[in-house]
């Protein structure tokens, strides 16, 4: 169970990391709803993937693609924002 809480956000970050605003949304979406999913209980399964959902629509949108191609948004130990090549 520990190894898929870290490794489905790494699977997700690799496949979002340059990518369209449009693409980078859809895939936070569902791998946020994935892991709502799976950390959720039987009874409330629904209801974490539809929070895991927004919650990877969020941070899809601060952590994504830099306006240029081949460049991509990071934030540091500090929480500063900075472009790189992807």
């Amino acid at each position: 169970m520990k190894l898929k809480l870290v490794a489905i956000p790494l699977i997700a970050l690799s496949l979002t990391a340059c990518q369209t605003p449009e693409q980078n949304a859809a895939a936070g979406a569902l791998a946020g709803a994935a892991v709502g999913a799976a950390v959720s209980s039987d009874s409330d399964r629904t209801q974490g993937a539809l929070i895991g959902a927004a919650v990877g629509v969020a941070a899809s949108t601060l952590i994504g693609p830099a306006p240029s191609a081949g460049q991509c948004y990071y934030r540091d130990a500090s929480g500063r924002r900075f472009i790189a090549a992807c």
